[in-house]
């Protein structure tokens, strides 16, 4: 159990999904609708008292926070995430940033009420996990991309045997009786020992899942989650950093490059490895999915086209390919 000190109230507060302390000292904290500034009953009244802060936080996860260690991101048991630099890479202090996990129910049903899709969406979204789509969910920062897959998972069946790797484990608390958490591991002070993605994603597949869950792509393990997703393991899910569901093949391409994988063989896999994107965005505070999507390859070039769009308002703007595509996904 994390200790937090004078940030206890925040941490508690259940609609609290981020807190960010600048180097002076003065808090921030987003309960849905963005960043405001939040008067501590304690403050943390000079830089010192900051770095000082943020020290004893990495500390109690694990991790050193130091001058030959200036940045740490680390991460507890529940899924709390806490990433901090110190000086000299930030003027003066420590920044800080603690992701808290929704500690609300989170469930499908639980989202569509606070307004992430529209109701209508609900059973397709249902159906693609219960008939073992391989879901890609993309999105900036802070659009629920995590919270949408804990939903997701927790509809799959509880006979699955679910297998998730992470670089920061957010996952862990997973409610599912037949779960592994893998996380990455950074190299020790001789710069040996490391454990990246790209080694945890090929040691699922030994592990006999029933559906691989990749927290975050970001690097050369998208070679390795293309291969397992195009050899018959269904029902796996990722999350990616994408504007729309247009920008995804520009991403995984990019991510293909780290790999060593050429545009063509790139799009011929991620065609073969996902069935569907959700696309996550924020405005004004508030989440959504505005686009549910699909990745074709015209001629030797991957696109992604767009099957419906949500504006966050009234009914969902259904397009050309939808008919066909909630035909195929629906119960």
């Amino acid at each position: 159990m994390i200790e937090f000190g004078p940030l206890d109230a925040l941490s508690r507060d259940p609609t609290v999904t981020d807190v960010a302390i600048t180097c002076e000292g003065r808090v921030w904290a987003d309960r849905g609708d963005g960043m405001e500034e939040h008067h501590l009953a304690t403050p943390l009244r000079t830089p010192q008292i900051v770095r000082e802060y943020a020290v004893q936080l990495c500390a109690q996860l694990g991790r050193r926070l130091d001058d030959a260690c200036p940045i740490a991101d680390a991460s507890s048991g529940d899924g709390v995430r806490v990433h901090a630099v110190v000086a000299p890479l930030v003027p003066q202090g420590a920044a800080v940033t603690i992701r808290f996990p929704d500690r609300r129910r989170t469930g499908l049903q639980d989202l569509c009420d606070r307004g992430l899709f529209p109701r209508s969406w609900l059973p397709l979204l249902d159906s693609l996990v219960v008939r073992r789509a391989r879901i890609l969910i993309s999105g900036g920062t802070g659009t629920g991309k995590t919270t949408l897959l804990k939903a997701l998972l927790s509809r799959c069946d509880p006979r699955d045997r679910i297998v998730t790797v992470e670089e920061v484990r957010e996952l862990g608390g997973l409610a599912h009786g037949n779960h592994v958490s893998l996380v990455s591991r950074e190299a020790n002070v001789e710069g040996a020992g490391a454990i990246g993605l790209p080694d945890l994603v090929k040691a699922t597949l030994r592990m006999r899942p029933d559906r691989v869950v990749l927290g975050e792509c970001r690097g050369e393990e998208i070679a390795d989650l293309l291969r397992a997703f195009n050899s018959g393991h269904q029902g796996g899910m990722v999350t990616l950093h994408a504007d729309g569901v247009r920008r995804v093949p520009a991403r995984l391409a990019a991510l293909g490059m780290l790999a060593g994988l050429d545009a063509r063989a790139l799009a011929v896999l991620a065609e073969g490895a996902f069935d569907v994107v959700l696309h996550l965005d924020r405005v004004d505070g508030r989440r959504r999915i505005a686009q549910i999507g699909r990745l074709l390859v015209h001629g030797d070039e991957l696109v992604g086209e767009a099957v419906a769009v949500w504006d966050g308002a009234g009914a969902a703007m259904p397009g050309p390919a939808w008919e066909r595509f909630a035909g195929r996904w629906s119960a």
